[in-house]
């Protein structure tokens, strides 16, 4: 089996709402999505959400990378997926999202040549995954609305996005908890938006409110400082913008700065290279939680795949599809009930048929 032709297309999916966090405002998503095809006729799909303020890259920059990348690897097997990807490394530096597309589609291509859902192929340690929902920032009072309405939909778990105004922040959780009351799990995310110092004023302030943890309270460089809020917090700190690769999950483990990680496909490449770092994770006790970015139904059933699979990946917050406005899987991928991502039967990462005036017409072909 041989890699015959990659497609390339790029699409625009609008949020429900604008989503606002420390570090800015989206109103929209501008993904890239890839499709490869073997000569055996499986077909396989990715796709890239790139951050220009996480990984560099814009969807510009994407289609330019899948430019070099994709003729290298016509001819190539896709089921050799760490060769594939070595190859893709070999030619381009960083990157990520752009490398994360073709990894997806490796992947599901692997799944239904094997003729199994990709995460019991690869290990199928569960068969659903519980994730999060997330509360962009508003208001105190707005964001408690938010809060019961999400737990009124069946959400148990609730990602609150912090960072902007420590008193406000304070004010936030406070009405949140008091609105959900206790039985219901409580994340922050501040998104680098606190010093160090504020850090740790505002989780002692909070620490009575039962939250579960505390997610890139300092800026992603800040390593001294993410250690310092570490050593003086009761909540859990975990990471996100700090851990991009398996070499940054080994740093921030040997800096003994963080007691969770957050992998993203985004950010660290794929499915190939978020199993490592749970992996290595997993050796130092720090359990982690797959995140996303501005996914649609494609990479997030990618990044529900790989939680089922392993048990070190122990929260989920796959919910980016849920807050935007347009769909772009039609059919498959995989929902979600009761607060839980629930996978299909069929093969691969399970995408059965995508909203074609959405993806429109391929804006590379690559044969």
């Amino acid at each position: 089996m041989g890699i015959q032709q990659i497609e390339v297309y790029s699409v625009t999916l609008r949020y429900k709402e604008t989503f606002r966090i420390a570090t800015g405002a989206s109103s929209e998503s501008h993904n890239i999505v890839v499709k490869i095809l073997t000569d055996d006729g499986v077909v396989g799909w990715g796709e890239s959400s790139p951050s220009q303020r996480v990984t560099g890259e814009t969807s510009k920059t994407v289609v330019e990378v899948l430019d070099k990348i994709a003729p290298k690897l016509l001819g190539m097997s896709p089921l050799r997926i760490e060769q594939d990807i070595e190859l893709m490394d070999s030619i381009v530096e960083g990157n990520p999202s752009a490398k994360a597309a073709v990894d997806m589609a490796l992947h599901d291509i692997l799944g239904k040549t094997a003729r199994k859902p990709l995460f019991m192929l690869m290990g199928g340690y569960r068969t659903e995954v519980l994730t999060d929902i997330t509360l962009g920032i508003k208001s105190p009072e707005e964001m408690a609305k938010d809060a019961v309405k999400a737990v009124n939909e069946g959400f148990k778990a609730l990602k609150v996005k912090v960072g902007v105004d420590p008193t406000e922040d304070v004010e936030r959780i406070k009405l949140i908890r008091k609105a959900v009351g206790d039985n219901v799990d409580v994340r922050l995310d501040a998104n680098q938006g606190w010093t160090p110092e504020q850090a740790i004023e505002v989780l002692g302030k909070l620490e009575k409110f039962n939250i579960q943890f505390a997610e890139q309270p300092v800026s992603a460089e800040d390593l001294k400082g993410l250690v310092k809020v570490r050593k003086n917090s009761a909540i859990p700190i975990m990471a996100d913008e700090s851990v991009h690769s398996p070499e940054d999950a080994l740093r921030l483990i040997m800096a003994e700065a963080v007691d969770l990680m957050n992998i993203k496909l985004m950010k660290c490449g794929g499915l190939l290279r978020g199993r490592k770092i749970a992996n290595i994770a997993e050796a130092a006790g720090i359990p982690c939680m797959i995140g996303c970015m501005g996914e649609s139904g494609i990479g997030i059933a990618a990044g529900a795949h790989l939680a089922a699979e392993v048990k070190n990946i122990q929260y989920a917050d796959l919910d980016s599809d849920l807050l935007l406005k347009d769909k772009l899987v039609k059919k498959g991928g995989t929902e979600v009930k009761n607060s839980m991502r629930i996978f299909p039967k069929q093969y691969g990462l399970g995408i059965e048929e995508l909203n074609q005036k959405l993806l429109g017409k391929p804006k590379r072909i690559y044969k």
